[in-house]
Order: structure tokens, then sequence, then C-alpha cells
């Protein structure tokens, strides 16, 4: 498995494992397998009939119906990946998820960039495919399974020799897929000392990520430790900008401690 070192804004490398190909790939099946099944289902709930056109139809009312009924399976990536913190099902099964390459929950643009660009990972070449197919060549079957195969293929062999395991669409949108499997270890990183009696100042910890309070953990005892207020008060603005949390602590110092015992009060409690 290959281990990624990322470099916060903040100058703290925090390691991660990347998902390999195949448990990218065995999360794409499961995923696939959950567009099929949903699929057959509601063709077989609302049935054949209603896609069909005919005389007492509306065509225009039919292809509506027909888009309606392919949204989920074509924004299911990107709302799953938005809606679930950077996994899809599939995703989620396998313990793998998205994280941007400064190691914070990435925007939603990012996931976008992501989603669009699954175009060139998975379906390179798919219109010159059309093309030369309804040419209607003799002796182009070869021709044909060649330019399908391979443009099925580029992200998979981007994800096999890039340094990082990207497919074309996480090199422009600067996002990697993580392995999360080791939970204990992930989640000592973030563990802080909190008494039962322990009263939480900021609910809206819980919009950052366990990726987040890992990051901000290390970097916040690594500030301490060197004397560096310059990148306490960096770390403050930024924890700031991810949760809109107004702040009632003076001290960068104080405030950070308060943010790392709330988000764990949260995440133990809820």
């Amino acid at each position: 498995m290959k281990t990624l070192q990322i470099k916060t804004a903040q100058n703290v490398n925090i390691n991660f494992t990347t998902a390999n190909v195949f448990e990218r790939l065995l999360a794409f099946v499961i995923d696939n397998v959950i567009k099929f099944a949903y699929l057959y289902f509601t063709i077989e709930i609302l049935g054949f009939a209603l896609f069909e056109e005919n005389d007492a139809g509306d065509p225009w009312t039919i292809r509506a119906i027909g888009v309606l009924f392919f949204l989920p399976v074509t924004f299911y990536s990107l709302y799953s990946e938005i809606l679930m913190d950077g996994q899809t099902l599939g995703k989620k099964i396998l313990k793998i998820k998205v994280i941007n390459e400064d190691g914070f929950k990435p925007s939603i643009t990012d996931y976008i960039i992501r989603w669009f660009l699954r175009i060139i990972d998975f379906n390179l070449f798919t219109l010159l495919f059309v093309y030369i197919a309804s040419l209607g060549l003799n002796n182009q079957e070869s021709l044909l399974t060649a330019i399908f195969i391979f443009g099925k293929m580029v992200g998979f062999l981007l994800i096999l020799f890039t340094n990082k395991s990207q497919r074309f669409g996480d090199i422009i949108a600067n996002t990697v897929v993580i392995s999360i499997k080791d939970t204990v270890s992930f989640s000592e990183t973030i563990l802080e000392n909190i008494k039962e009696s322990y009263v939480p100042t900021y609910p809206n910890v819980i919009k950052l990520s366990d990726n987040d309070a890992r990051i901000i953990k290390e970097t916040f005892k690594s500030a301490i430790k060197g004397n560096d207020y310059k990148t306490l008060i960096k770390l403050r603005s930024k924890i700031i900008e991810v949760t809109d949390i107004k702040s009632i602590h003076k001290s960068d110092k104080e405030f950070i401690g308060v943010i790392l015992k709330d988000y764990n009060y949260y995440t133990q409690n809820m």
C-alpha cells in the first residue's frame, strides 16, 4: 500500500494510507450493483409500459419521466460523497473516503469536479466509439473493442501508476482517496480527556470531521511545543472559517483546546 504524507498549511506532516486500486474497484462495483438494483426494482414497480410511447401518451411527458427516473443514478456518486462526508455506500463498506490534499474535507466544488471528470476516467473515447459504430464499417469489431476497453480503463491505470493513487478527476480536484480501516489508531489521535460533568461551548464543532480534528490536534500540539503563535492564529482562523463559530475565547490556545474537547464530547455522546 502507498503511504501519503500531507503537509498542512501549518507545516505539519500527516500520514495517510491511500486506498489501493482493488479497494476502489470493489467499491465501484458495489456502487454499480446498487445502481442496477435501483433501476431493476423501480422498473418492476412502475412497469415497462410507463416508458412506452403510444398514441395516447405524450412523448414529452414520457421523456421527462425518463430523465427523472435516471437522475438518482446519474448523480449517485456526487450526492453520496457530499452527504456522507466523502463516501458512497461502496466506499463506506470498503472503509475508504475522499479527502482533499490538505487533509481536510473537500469542498462541494471539489466533489463536482471529480464527479464530472468521470467522463474521462471511465468514458474516454465514448463518442469515438459511437461514431465508428454508426458508420457500420466491416471488420471493425476489434477496433471498437479496444477503444471501449481502453476508455473504461483510464481511471484504473491512473490510480495504479500515479504517486497518490489518483484518477484524473482526483488530480484536477486536488483530492485523494484514503483508507480508514485502522479505526482504533485513527481515533486515538483525536481523543481528549474530558470529565463527565464537562459542558461544551461550541455546538458547531460537529461540522468538523475526524480528519479535521486529527489535523487540528497535531498542528496544535506542534505549535504549542514550538511556541509558534502565527500557526495558532492561522489554525484558529481555519476552524472559524470551517465551522462558522463565533469565538468567546480571546486566547488562541484556550479556544483551540476547547474546540478539541467539544468535538470529543459531541462525537462520544451523539
